[in-house]
């Protein structure tokens, strides 16, 4: 009797510890399970932070031609700095549908060498005391329609490919002409958001996911001048130097909110706030908005576009602008000396 009771006592108690070692291992396993999420967790969270430091590192534009940059100067030197985006190539405008503006291929060849023509006409014509040292070429996004958004449906085509490989020729051969009159030339180039290859925006990948960013490329591959750069990264911004003056050129699309009673002011001054604590810079110069507005000295550039006024506009009551484009001077001593509109439309040439 008294070894069934100790063995019904020792049962008992293995019993015990065997629910006490399934609750512990049911405890265990929900631990883990807790712990492989916080592994999950925390790997996104290092690939994410490794992407933002690889972007920085991209965009920052370390190594910018040594004329840009150099450890003496001479106190008349100065340097161009002119911007050419939101050129939307090959989409079609028609006049009688906002009775302000027409624009075709055509016509964008031709708002393009009046660009590239104006640009060595203001630095040779109305830029006197200095000695000009070169030109940087920043190419600021939406150089194409690209096939996502509605206007699309307006190109000349619509086979994306096409369009590029013509206008690679023709940005190509712009830079070239600008080699030809310039010491030295410097592209500077980042994408837009018309140009993209995804329907949704991304943030990884979104510069080699874009027919901008294939354009510019490309028509590196076609120049043929021997005194030309070219700094074109795989990121969202770029962030270089003119002397002692920092640019940071984006496209202007990450800019969200407007229609206040601000406007779109207070959205791009906030983003200009942020994007100053992770990228100091002196002026930060972007597209996007259609609406040239030249305050460098307060540390903005917004630049117009190639293309002008189109139905979008015109429907949304935005105000009229005519195509222009920004040109600074940037010296040593003073930074941005001197800012003026580069007035790409020609209406007798463009015969409408």
């Amino acid at each position: 009797m008294t070894e069934s009771l100790d063995e019904f006592v020792e049962l008992t108690a293995l019993t015990g510890r065997m629910g006490r070692l399934e609750n512990q291992a049911v405890k265990a396993k929900a631990e883990l399970a807790v712990a492989r999420e916080q592994v999950k967790t925390l790997t996104s969270e290092r690939d994410d932070l490794t992407i933002r430091v690889d972007t920085y590192e991209l965009a920052a534009g370390l190594d910018p031609p040594k004329w840009l940059t150099p450890k003496q100067t001479k106190r008349s030197a100065a340097t161009i700095v002119a911007m050419l985006s939101d050129c939307h190539f090959d989409e079609v405008i028609k006049f009688e549908e906002n009775g302000l503006n027409k624009y075709d291929r055509r016509i964008g060849e031709l708002r393009l060498r009046q660009f590239a023509e104006k640009v060595v006409e203001l630095s040779r014509d109305y830029v006197a005391g200095v000695e000009i040292e070169g030109l940087v070429l920043m190419l600021g996004g939406d150089l194409v329609s690209g096939t996502i958004h509605d206007l699309a449906q307006h190109n000349e085509t619509p086979y994306a490919p096409v369009t590029v490989a013509h206008w690679a020729a023709q940005v190509a051969g712009c830079v070239d002409f600008l080699a030809e009159h310039f010491p030295k030339v410097h592209v500077v180039s980042v994408v837009g958001n018309h140009g993209r290859l995804t329907i949704k925006p991304r943030t990884a990948g979104r510069a080699r996911d874009s027919w901008d960013w294939l354009l510019v490329h490309s028509a590196q591959q076609i120049s043929g001048a021997g005194n030309v750069t070219w700094q074109i990264p795989e990121s969202h911004d770029c962030l270089f130097s003119v002397y002692s003056t920092r640019i940071l050129l984006t496209h202007g699309d990450s800019v969200k909110g407007g229609g206040g009673v601000g406007g779109i002011w207070p959205p791009i001054k906030r983003l200009q706030y942020r994007l100053q604590v992770n990228k100091p810079h002196d002026i930060l110069m972007m597209g996007h908005w259609h609406q040239l507005v030249m305050a460098a000295s307060a540390g903005l550039v917004v630049n117009g576009s190639l293309k002008g006024f189109d139905s979008y506009a015109a429907i949304a009551g935005f105000a009229a602008e005519v195509p222009q484009q920004a040109f600074m001077v940037v010296t040593p001593k003073h930074g941005v000396s001197i800012q003026a509109p580069i007035h790409v439309l020609d209406r007798k040439k463009e015969k409408w």
